[in-house]
């Protein structure tokens, strides 16, 4: 399988081919790759451009913050990386897929905008990616009733004709994913780490496979990491907010008051990615109770009393309150996400929404990231500061301090 010249100046500028050695050029952030991006297209240039063109006459007009022209450079200069990292990879079965692809999940697009993945390694049936489906996270070292709860779950959201997408680790997230695959189900594994070794493994390869001829496959596993990277904490952590944003609502089945699930399902919480259930526990240790009363729904402790069906009319009702309620702001395009001087349509947008929740009381950064639900839009905390600061230097707001607040000008009071 040949990967297109586009596809390499990707890999290329964000992908980590070998372990980080000191010294070296770190990859593209998937923001800073957003900026690249929306600035390449800004000019009708694609990838390949840099591939094929004289780079000092191509970005003699690129500015930015953390991403030089000479880190541009120094990381197309890897070829030999990609050209053999690639034959591994694509000769142990996998795919590649870019946020240029059509088939690129569009839930990641519309709710991370510029964070989401600029690349995605998988294997297995990758349509699934796009599907929907309930997330299901928890403990590593869940105990036996857990992993047992877990497991009929995932069989309860197969037989609804749903997926369940999960990260693919030992515990709750294994049981979940083989309780639906066991019951013919189609599941969804969002991996850390050693991606290449589990589409390998004997406990995923015939749903990967489909099993026998004319039998889809029924799994994806699929990672925004280097397909080898052996488990890294921070690399296990920003993994869990793809998997709710790809799910259409989640379960946590047990948490402690930290750690990865903990923190990934406060993340949903506050980002309002995926309405969020937690299973009702008696373990006293557990951090089960603690999500509930920050706005999470209790979920029944024993499988057979929930009803998916229900779960999601309820939850597509609540969704179609909030947003009558609560309607959200235009979106500014991915593109301009982080753009200085955006365009003035969506500035004055702004400008209209921010008015009457900063005349009355100063709001800090934090509430009006809040307000506008920025993280479920293409609109990234960048983008924010950027109309903020516009606002601050065009006398609509005065930024206050100790600590930093805005506040609307009363244009009348001026005169």
């Amino acid at each position: 399988m040949q990967t297109s010249p586009n596809t390499q100046a990707i890999l290329l500028l964000t992908t980590h081919f070998t372990k980080d050695r000191r010294g070296e050029e770190k990859p593209l952030t998937p923001k800073e790759w957003g900026r690249f991006a929306g600035w390449l297209k800004s000019r009708t240039l694609t990838p390949e451009s840099l591939l094929k063109e004289n780079l000092n006459v191509l970005l003699e007009d690129w500015r930015d913050k953390t991403v030089s022209i000479d880190r541009i450079k120094t990381l197309l200069e890897r070829g030999v990386a990609l050209s053999l990292s690639m034959d591994k990879w694509l000769g142990g079965g996998l795919w590649i897929m870019t946020r240029s692809d059509s088939d690129y999940p569009s839930r990641l697009k519309k709710r991370l905008g510029i964070d989401s993945p600029a690349v995605l390694f998988g294997c297995g049936r990758r349509a699934l990616l796009g599907g929907g489906g309930i997330a299901v996270a928890g403990s590593r070292n869940a105990c036996q009733s857990d992993i047992d709860y877990s497991r009929r779950f995932g069989a309860l959201v197969s037989q609804s004709g749903r997926s369940v997408i999960s990260g693919g680790a030992r515990g709750v997230d294994e049981a979940a994913m083989l309780g639906a695959l066991d019951d013919d189900g189609t599941a969804v594994g969002v991996m850390a780490n050693d991606l290449l070794r589990a589409c390998a493994s004997a406990k995923y390869r015939r749903y990967l496979t489909g099993g026998h001829p004319g039998h889809p496959a029924n799994l994806v596993l699929v990672s925004p990491f280097n397909p080898e990277a052996p488990f890294n904490a921070g690399n296990a952590m920003q993994r869990n907010k793809y998997i709710y944003c790809l799910s259409d609502l989640a379960l946590v089945v047990h948490t402690g008051r930290e750690g990865g699930t903990w923190n990934g399902a406060m993340e949903t919480l506050r980002k309002k990615w995926a309405p969020l259930l937690v299973k009702k526990t008696d373990d006293r240790e557990a951090g089960n109770a603690d999500l509930i009363g920050k706005g999470a729904t209790e979920a029944p402790a024993e499988v057979g009393d929930i009803d998916i069906k229900r779960l999601f009319e309820s939850c597509s009702n609540t969704r179609k309150a909030d947003n009558e309620t609560n309607p959200k702001p235009d979106a500014a395009p991915v593109e301009n996400a982080a753009d200085d001087a955006p365009p003035c349509s969506f500035y004055r947008m702004f400008l209209n929404r921010i008015q009457p929740k900063c005349s009355n009381q100063p709001q800090t950064p934090d509430d009006l990231a809040d307000y506008f639900d920025i993280e479920s839009n293409d609109i990234s905390k960048t983008q924010l500061n950027a109309w903020l600061k516009r606002a601050v230097s065009e006398k609509q707001m005065k930024k206050l301090t100790n600590p930093v607040r805005y506040q609307w000008i009363d244009q009348k009071k001026m005169f």
